[in-house]
């Protein structure tokens, strides 16, 4: 049985993974898959990151931790940018990418999920094989604003990924 995606807009549930610690942050890994429809509610260009998908949410550097915290109410859209990252924007390629990752039984609920909503992670230019970098980027900064994010924040997060995210690009 295939669970229904939360909206980014939603609650979500997820749980710590004992001892997997990335750049100084706890891991956790998604209980339910996470959709993002980008551009607007109506949109059909959407990205939905499966069951046990792994995250530390936002990378914030150790130096301002305490003005951006890794969860925070853009915990959400962290986890929607982690998953572009993760697969370089190729998020049709998703098990490809994240064979290592995800159990045997996450990768046949993602395919069930997959064959019950065909319309998933394609991107809308059938020419291009998935997001640029500086897409997975826009698509944070946006989901940042529908979850209400201040512009300031939003500006400033927008720009420590820019500047500083290139080296999670694919890892």
């Amino acid at each position: 049985m295939t669970t229904a995606p939360a909206r980014i807009t939603e609650a979500f549930a997820v749980r710590e993974v004992p001892g997997r610690v990335q750049g100084g942050r706890q891991c956790v890994e998604l209980l339910e898959p996470l959709e993002y429809r980008v551009g607007g509610e109506d949109s059909g260009q959407i990205i939905v990151v499966p069951a046990g998908f792994v995250t530390d949410f936002a990378s914030v550097p150790f130096g301002v931790r305490n003005l951006f915290p890794a969860l925070g109410p853009w915990g959400r859209p962290a986890i929607i940018h982690d998953f572009l990252y993760r697969v370089k924007g190729e998020t049709e390629r998703l098990l490809w990418h994240l064979r290592d990752d995800l159990s045997n039984d996450e990768k046949g609920a993602y395919l069930d999920l997959q064959r019950a909503r065909p319309d998933i992670n394609e991107h809308p230019d059938d020419a291009v094989a998935g997001y640029t970098r500086l897409q997975a980027d826009r698509v944070f900064l946006e989901a940042m604003e529908v979850v209400g994010i201040p512009a300031w924040r939003r500006t400033v997060m927008f720009r420590a990924v820019r500047m500083g995210g290139g080296g999670g690009w694919g890892s």
